[in-house]
């Protein structure tokens, strides 16, 4: 083991994780330990992975990078696919169970008088990932080593800790809500309290030991758990008329309960971690294609970025659609029922049983484990990337957890957090005679 002082703090805002073989690994935890690795591996070593032909894929994506409009020329649905990566599982994250639940809320209060909000968040939503991707491809670095760059480190500072706090706090929200999703489905044979460990386990073991590439593509598949919601739609037979009204008129209320709903409808669509999580996606794709180090990945080609909007183009889109219907199903049954009361995605699950039948109900209560199983990783991942990229250190889902313990601690703080407040929470609910079990 190599004496401790040979460690000391990156000196510039270089993120260049996989090229500095030879090196001092430069990792907070590892200077402060007796054991460990002392200097970077090589790329095989580093990556997860046993092979070489996984040196590159691992690193972005299961492939060399996103295929550009000009290279790809999609011939039928896998060729269309291979077009799409970060903006479509950053769309697809979007509608994580805390979304859902706002959107669930929204339709049982006030039926389809807020279809329109899908359609008016979407430019909004696809401009602001636009913006983070082209940053991201243009300066070769994360958006958190982007704003270091350009403003005052105490306010970068601020605002990442602020979003690493949200981050923890959404992560508690959609882990309760794949534990209750698991609970519903058991008709409650299995207490939510009983899977919310296991589900946390689940997430931590996806994010510590799984190559990027297979994590990619688990992502990918966790986007077509979405498609519940627009089925669920469907099978309830809305009120055509109504719905043509409420998606393409804006009805505007100025009272209190309108005017936060529309609030929580901008704060749910347009989250920060959706910001960070697209630039480090992008970041990870630009490594996929053999830039491994910042100097080669300033700069982009108009073909890549054509690449990127259509991906993110199609993501947001995506992710509208799904919000549009989960507002559309809940305006049709529980609003239309006189169920105006809701507040978490569970409960409209629960209620859409007895009123849209057993179907519709398993629709819902499924997609809320699917999306909470996509949106964690990314939560507790976007976070881990923003503060990392703000103290200059080291670390991707690609790399080991032995040469970034730092990385993948700012993970597991985030979920073990989430999941302490969460039983701490519950177990209070139950002792007040509440549902927790």
């Amino acid at each position: 083991m190599a004496a401790p002082p040979s460690r000391t703090p990156p000196a510039d805002d270089r993120d260049d994780d996989l090229t500095a073989r030879g090196e001092p690994i430069k990792d907070p935890i590892l200077w402060r330990v007796r054991s460990g690795p002392d200097l970077e591996p090589p790329l095989e070593e580093l990556l997860k992975g046993k092979s070489r032909k996984h040196a590159i894929a691992a690193s972005g994506s299961p492939a060399p990078g996103r295929a550009t409009v000009d290279e790809a020329k999609p011939k039928g649905p896998k060729g269309f696919l291979q077009t799409l990566g970060p903006g479509l599982i950053t769309g697809a994250s979007d509608d994580d169970p805390s979304g859902i639940g706002t959107y669930s809320q929204v339709g049982s209060q006030f039926g389809y008088g807020l279809l329109w909000t899908a359609l008016f968040t979407f430019p909004l939503m696809a401009a602001m990932q636009e913006l983070c991707a082209r940053i991201a491809l243009q300066t070769g670095v994360g958006l958190g080593v982007a704003l270091r760059r350009k403003f005052p480190s105490w306010l970068v500072g601020t605002c990442i800790l602020a979003l690493f706090c949200a981050n923890t706090i959404n992560v508690g929200a959609d882990l309760g809500a794949v534990a209750a999703g698991g609970s519903l489905l058991t008709r409650g044979a299995i207490p939510k309290l009983w899977l919310v460990v296991p589900a946390a386990l689940l997430i931590l073991g996806l994010e510590f030991f799984v190559t990027y590439a297979t994590i990619f593509k688990v992502f990918k598949w966790l986007t077509v758990v979405l498609f519940a919601y627009v089925v669920t739609g469907i099978v309830v037979h809305p009120d055509l008329r109504a719905v043509i009204t409420g998606s393409l008129i804006p009805r505007l209320e100025l009272n209190k309960e309108y005017i936060t709903a529309l609030v929580a409808i901008f704060g749910t669509t347009i989250s920060p971690y959706l910001f960070f999580w697209q630039a480090s996606s992008e970041v990870d794709q630009m490594r996929a294609a053999g830039k491994l180090t910042e100097a080669d990945r300033r700069g982009v080609k108009l073909s890549e970025l054509k690449a990127a909007r259509t991906d993110i183009v199609i993501g947001m889109f995506f992710s509208n659609v799904v919000m549009y219907f989960i507002i559309l199903t809940t305006a049709a049954v529980l609003h239309a029922h006189g169920k105006t009361d809701i507040q978490s995605a569970e409960e409209a699950a629960q209620a859409l049983a007895p009123l849209a039948g057993p179907f519709a109900f398993v629709l819902f209560a499924g997609g809320l484990i699917g999306t909470g199983l996509l949106a964690i990783p990314i939560l507790s991942g976007s976070a881990a990337y923003a503060v990392k990229e703000f103290f200059g250190l080291k670390g991707a889902l690609s790399v080991k957890p032995r040469y970034r313990p730092t990385f993948y601690a700012v993970m597991g703080l985030a979920v073990v957090a989430a999941v302490v407040v969460l039983r701490w929470r519950w177990r209070k609910e139950a002792a007040r005679g509440g549902r927790a079990e």
